[in-house]
Order: structure tokens, then sequence, then C-alpha cells
């Protein structure tokens, strides 16, 4: 049984990773998420791209522990803010990781922009980093409007603001919709699956 590190403490993340594995059908890889490993220094996310974070994850991970790992940065880019939020995505409000706060932020600052021009773009970079040193980075990308105000419970970030352009989403929030469902339609489920390839080696 090969291990694979996910550089994440987000269960959802993990949960989401597990669920790609199965669907394409790879046993044999066991996913462990930060907790399961000895604590380590963290790198700094620097990077000025989601490739560039993600990899920095990704080469720490398995620098420090000599699993291979996975990592993904991931955020929203808003046309109408120039492509912002982006890489700052989880502490847009200045709090890392404070949904409520970064959504209000985001909706303040789109609030006078017309419904015609609120388009947007879940972005995912994912990087598995393999201890022989093999590097593969992907990227998927989800294209929707954002809302006036949050709608589902379901997901997290700026998940409740998102409506996909996609026909099954049939207009409901990426926040409303099952966790199947958004692992076929989203931005991560797109770059994991181009990672499925690699993954499956791993497993032998």
């Amino acid at each position: 049984m090969a291990t694979v590190l996910l550089a994440s403490r987000n269960a959802k993340k993990l949960a989401e990773l597990r669920r790609v594995l199965d669907a394409a059908g790879i046993t044999g890889v066991d996913v462990v998420g930060l907790d399961a490993v000895p604590e380590y220094p963290e790198e700094p996310e620097t990077g000025a791209t989601f490739e560039d974070n993600a990899l920095i994850k990704a080469v720490a991970g398995t620098r420090a522990t000599g699993l291979p790992c996975l990592a993904d940065d991931s955020g929203i880019a808003v046309d109408a803010l120039n492509g912002m939020p982006g890489v700052l995505s989880a502490r847009w409000s200045g709090r890392h990781g404070d949904d409520a706060a970064n959504n209000e932020l985001l909706l303040a600052q789109i609030g006078d922009v017309p419904d015609d021009r609120r388009g947007g773009a879940f972005v995912s970079a994912c990087a598995l980093v393999a201890p022989s040193g093999e590097r593969t980075v992907v990227r998927g990308e989800w294209r929707g409007t954002i809302l006036r105000a949050p709608r589902g419970d379901n997901g997290f970030g700026y998940d409740p603001l998102f409506v996909p352009d996609d026909d099954a989403a049939g207009g409901r929030s990426a926040a409303e919709l099952s966790a199947p469902e958004k692992d076929a339609l989203s931005h991560r489920g797109k770059a994991l699956a181009q990672l499925v390839p690699a993954l499956r080696e791993l497993a032998g």
C-alpha cells in the first residue's frame, strides 16, 4: 500500500481526493493529511501563481516526510476584480480561512457590478511531488457567476457565492450541490482527474 500525503488539514479536501481515487478505481493508495504525520515547518506561500504555491507546499511535504506529496492551491478569480482575490483568496479579508469575512468583503467590493459582468472562475492547481524529485503540476478551472448573497450550506470557501455555468448545476450555487455533483464539475475535481495516471503509477 503506497501512502500519499495531502499537504492540507482540510478534511473536506481529503475526502474529495479519496472520492476521486475511488471513482477512478485506484486501490493501493492510502491518502493521509498533515494531521497524520509529525508536524514540520510549512513554507510560506509566497508564489505569484496557484501553481507556484502548490509546488512550494508539495516539495516541503515530500522533503519533510519522504512521502509522495500532493498539494492544491486554489481560489476564486473574479473578472470584475481583474482576477483577484486569486492566490489571496483564503486570506482576502486579512484573516486566513475566515470564509464568512472573505465572502462579505468580496460581495462589498463588487456590489455595484451589474449581473451580466459578475463572471469568475474557481481555479485549482495541484502539484504531485515524488521522493525521486519527479513533479507533476496540473490546473483546473470552473467558470460561473458571482451571486449577490450566499446560498447553500454545503462546500466551503466561496462556494455559497458561486453559480457554475454548467447545465448540470441547474442554477444552484456550488454550496447547494451534493459532494458527488461537485466532484464531477469542480475546478479541483478537474485538476485531480488529470493526476489520476500519476497516482495510479504510485499505486503500482
